[in-house]
């Protein structure tokens, strides 16, 4: 449970004063880091075949997102557990640093390998600037209102997934593809500089020693899940089945490096990169899987639903990204929503609940999607699907947060993701499993006599279906409709068994003061959690002077109360 006393300042540094401006200029700089990361996962989609045609990346096109994702999970637990140890100001700064240095290098890359490499950099910052950005939320805020906070946080994950696919069309048609980099340039800059002067957090030096061996094998973990999962994904081409010898021992040596750091956390760190212990804590259980079983339900199917949208209706890869917006309206609405009533009431455990149930209902829905449905119709399913899962993303956070020490409030926050962004992998890599086997054999059926069309089940796109003659052009958006609708019956279970756990969520109290003001580190801008010590000139020397009278009028009182003791 997240500790609520009056803390003792544990060094000589004066205490950052927590006043409503300075969290209100932190959270925009927040806002837009995240959207930076969030929307990079995404946003080359619809861009990639102009991408890899004009940089011969055609063979190995997957490799583009593979590195960011790849890059973002391996650095998430790190940004967490170092923030923990030594503050988060300085790591923060050079996550976003290192993703606006990317995002040029991207943009300018001439060659495939370039452009790779410069990807994988954009994930060693992107990792950061999630993961950081909803740390220091309650670093500055108390969890009683932090919902008000993370809504709009959530709401912008939900947008970014959303609006990603989008931009990447917009710029590859009316512009350049390096555009999809180049917008994050001045958006960077300007959260770099907000941050260095709004981000006045307080750094320390650790005396626990660094968990290598447990880094060595959790990166070697990740690396070998994601890469499987990647490889095994549909993406236009697959790159392994499961037959084959080199995937085959990709996997074993994932399972052998799972075990080895299970072994080493429990065993020998003396401090852990990921203490698993935290899974003692139901709170944080139950709110991990739950992240988990929202990732694999939510990506699996912002992963093929343009995809379908192309097929049966023949837009552009612009046009199915403005389909897509009533899921992010949904998200919206909810998220924000949740939030607001959060901060009012201090309850939180009907939002996930609500929201499984939403989410599984939406996923039934779109079973029922047809090749010649309405738009109107399928609007409605999306909105639906989007409202339920912006219930859940920010809130199960917000309950991970409010239940462990504050002194783990990254390393506990990086957790809860960490296993989102796993959830979303090897979801993704089973849906697209499930849903090209069977498409590949009804596609087969639809060819079979056809090889006068000069086309067939293994190259069919958009382009290509549009030009087909009839009975092939329906029997294709047929086949990706009929197999598509039943695919989604394989997340109802999976998404029932995280209502399920919901319902076990234990709702503890929120606690009314922020991550800073628990450990020592600041007060508030009202002078609660300062120690009776503490000289008015230290604390209000980065108060602006209109908010200096309250406060040391607040101090004096303190001062009178305790000698009158």
């Amino acid at each position: 449970m997240a500790v609520a006393t009056t803390p003792e300042q544990t060094d000589g540094a004066p205490l950052v004063v927590l006043t409503q401006r300075r969290v209100w200029l932190i959270f925009g700089a927040l806002l837009a880091s995240m959207f930076l990361s969030s929307l990079d996962q995404s946003i080359v989609g619809t861009a990639m075949p102009t991408i890899v045609g004009e940089l011969d990346g055609v063979a190995h096109q997957g490799w583009v997102v593979t590195a960011y994702i790849l890059a973002i999970a391996i650095v998430m637990p790190l940004y967490g557990k170092f923030g923990d140890l030594w503050g988060r100001r300085w790591p923060f700064l050079v996550a976003i640093g290192l993703f606006t240095l990317a995002s040029a290098g991207a943009g300018f890359a001439q060659t495939f390998g370039e452009l790779v490499f410069w990807r994988g950099v954009q994930g060693l910052g992107g990792g950061g600037l999630m993961i950081l950005s909803q740390a220091i939320i309650a670093d500055i805020v108390p969890a009683k209102d932090r919902g008000k906070y993370m809504g709009p946080m959530g709401a912008l994950f939900g947008i970014a997934a959303v609006i990603g696919p989008l931009l990447g069309g917009l710029f590859t048609q009316h512009a350049d593809w390096r555009w999809c980099f180049w917008v994050n340039i001045p958006i960077g800059i300007a959260a770099f500089v907000t941050a260095w002067v709004t981000l006045r957090l307080p750094s320390h030096r650790s005396e626990r020693p660094v968990d290598v061996a447990g880094i060595v094998f959790l990166v070697v973990a990740t690396s070998g899940l994601v890469l499987a999962s990647s490889w095994t994904s549909f993406s236009g081409n697959r790159d392994y089945d499961w037959s084959d010898p080199w995937l085959l021992a990709l996997v074993g040596g994932t399972v052998l490096a799972i075990a080895a750091f299970v072994v080493v956390e429990l065993r020998f760190a003396r401090d852990p990169i990921l203490p698993l212990r935290l899974f003692r804590n139901p709170t944080f259980t139950i709110a991990t899987l739950i992240g988990f079983i929202l990732g694999a339900g939510m990506f699996a199917a912002l992963a093929f639903l343009p995809t379908f949208l192309q097929m049966s209706t023949g837009v552009g890869v612009t046009q199915s990204g403005f389909l897509l917006l009533p899921m992010m309206a949904g998200v919206m609405l909810t998220a924000i929503g949740s939030g607001v009533a959060i901060t009012k009431t201090g309850r939180y455990k009907i939002y996930p609940v609500v929201g499984l149930l939403v989410t599984a209902l939406g996923l039934m829905w779109l079973t029922r999607i047809t090749g010649d449905m309405s738009l109107v119709l399928f609007g409605a399913m999306i909105f639906v699907l989007g409202a339920g899962m912006g219930l859940v993303m920010q809130t199960i956070v917000l309950a991970v947060q409010n239940a462990v020490d504050p002194h783990e409030l990254g390393t506990a926050t990086s957790a809860n993701n960490f296993f989102r962004e796993i959830g979303a992998a090897v979801g993704t890599a089973i849906f697209s499993t499930i849903f090209t086997t069977a498409l590949f054999t009804k596609l087969s059926d639809v060819f079979a006599g056809a090889s006068q069309l000069g086309a067939g089940a293994s190259d069919v796109t958009p382009e290509a279906v549009a030009a087909l003659p009839e009975p092939y052009k329906s029997g294709v958006i047929d086949a990706f409709a009929s197999t598509l609708a039943p695919s989604f019956w394989y997340f109802v279970p999976l998404v029932l068994v995280g209502l399920v756990l919901a319902l076990f969520l234990k709702e503890v109290a929120l606690s009314d003061v922020a991550g800073m003001v628990a450990r020592g580190e600041a007060v508030a801008a009202d002078g609660s959690g300062a120690p009776s010590a503490v000289v008015v000139d230290e604390l209000t020397e980065h108060v602006d002077l209109a908010e200096q009278g309250d406060l040391a009028e607040h101090v004096d009182d303190e001062r009178a109360g305790s000698l009158g003791r």
